[in-house]
């Protein structure tokens, strides 16, 4: 069966922190009122990310945009009017009372977030390695490269400075 070309993808303002009750209020909302063909998909955007913090590597969930859903729908005033009495919906995007859809482009560019690895030692921090040849060195951080994952520290070597490249992993604070 092919998809009704009617149905587009919305965004949706919400108060901040009602993403996850405004989503599952218009689920439950579309199954009561047999609406599934005309609303289709809730979604609010998130983003894996590898949070190191305290020498603790974890996956974290972020929102890539806080107060906002993004629902795929036929907007029609039925439907209109459902998603914009759902609690916590202040409204949609668009120019005055119209709402504007996303085009495919936008919509692929939100949802196609590559995982983040946020890290919580900066540029000057000592460092301790754990592994390689200069494992349990001390060393001071004189770079970071967010792409590769990448520190470069300078380690104190038989009176010289040696530049070691380094993955987020194998090093932890000095102090930690």
């Amino acid at each position: 069966m092919a998809e009704n070309p009617e149905i587009k993808w919305y965004v949706v303002h919400t108060y901040s922190g009602y993403e996850n009750k405004v989503r599952d209020s218009l689920l439950k909302a579309v199954e009561n009122n047999g609406m599934q063909d005309k609303i289709v998909d809730v979604r609010i955007p998130v983003e894996e990310a590898v949070e190191i913090k305290n020498n603790k590597r974890r996956t974290v969930q972020r929102k890539l945009l806080p107060s906002y859903v993004i629902v795929k729908m036929e907007m029609t005033n039925e439907t209109w009017y459902v998603v914009r009495n759902t609690r916590g919906v202040t409204g949609f995007v668009g120019s005055g009372n119209k709402p504007t859809p996303l085009s495919e482009t936008d919509f692929a560019s939100i949802f196609d977030a590559i995982p983040q690895t946020r890290l919580d030692i900066a540029v000057g921090d000592e460092v301790r390695i754990l592994t390689g040849l200069f494992e349990n060195f001390t060393g001071k951080v004189v770079s970071i490269d967010s792409i590769t994952h990448q520190l470069s520290v300078v380690v104190p070597m038989l009176k010289r400075e040696t530049t070691v490249e380094l993955a987020y992993d194998e090093v932890v604070r000095a102090d930690g």
